[in-house]
């Protein structure tokens, strides 16, 4: 049973709006909550055990399971492959910048294992790849080619149940195709990549098809206004989930 939680601030108990409303809803069911800041974390000031929840973006979230060797799925897992409806293949940061040609004009390129290392963009000249130079040689990367989304949706998945569908970009009256997006989270749910809880982001390409632009995991998700006590069910139930390593004892 959870009786405290760390929340996350960036100073002066300034927070993310979904970390805000988790704390509320917690405080309300009797849970004592304490702000963190990613300095604290990284000096191991906090005491996480079985009794304790963490809030926290993706870069600290991701701290905590790395140093509890706790491994986390892909953002395309093979269960739902099919439904990216493009060719997503992996690359490294090294293969890319030395096979970089016109081939890769109009690629899109993102981190594979550390989701927020950057933020994912297009390559539209081989001057781009320079973005990468930075990073070490043999980061893995997923790239695929541009598509043109008409409109995108986060679906929100607690308990094989979809408790929530926010539109987050493009013309919220171009509706997904239900079947599929039901189908796809069956499909999901029956691998041996389910997790308890997740956002799963489908869009409607220009031909009229859904189809998944990625999976999102649960314990670092952004909420586009979904209910509070829903959105906190959620990512608690994900947290739970994780934690049932013992490597996570402290």
């Amino acid at each position: 049973m959870i009786k405290k939680a760390y929340i996350q601030e960036y100073g002066n108990s300034k927070t993310e709006p979904e970390f805000e409303g988790v704390k509320k809803v917690l405080e309300s069911r009797g849970v004592d909550c304490e702000f963190f800041t990613i300095k604290r974390l990284l000096r191991d000031q906090l005491q996480i055990t079985r009794e304790t929840f963490v809030v926290g973006d993706h870069i600290s979230m991701s701290h905590i399971f790395k140093k509890r060797s706790i491994q986390l799925p892909s953002s395309y897992p093979e269960s739902l492959r099919k439904y990216l409806k493009r060719n997503i293949w992996e690359t490294t940061v090294r293969k890319l910048i030395m096979n970089g040609n016109d081939d890769l004009i109009n690629v899109f390129v993102k981190p594979k294992s550390k989701a927020k290392l950057f933020t994912g963009f297009v390559i539209q000249s081989n001057y781009d790849l320079l973005n990468l130079q930075s990073l070490p040689k043999e980061t893995e990367l997923f790239c695929s080619p541009v598509v043109e989304w008409l409109s995108e949706f986060r679906v929100f998945v607690n308990e094989s149940e979809i408790v929530g569908i926010k539109n987050y970009s493009g013309d919220e009256a171009i509706q997904l195709n239900m079947d599929t997006v039901e189908t796809a989270i069956k499909e999901f749910e029956n691998s041996n990549e389910r997790t308890s809880g997740y956002g799963i982001d489908f869009g409607i390409l220009k031909n009229g098809e859904t189809a998944l632009v990625e999976w999102n995991d649960g314990f670092a998700l952004g909420s586009y206004g979904l209910e509070k006590e829903i959105y906190t069910d959620l990512i608690l139930k994900r947290w739970e989930e994780i934690t049932q390593c013992d490597k996570l004892n402290s």
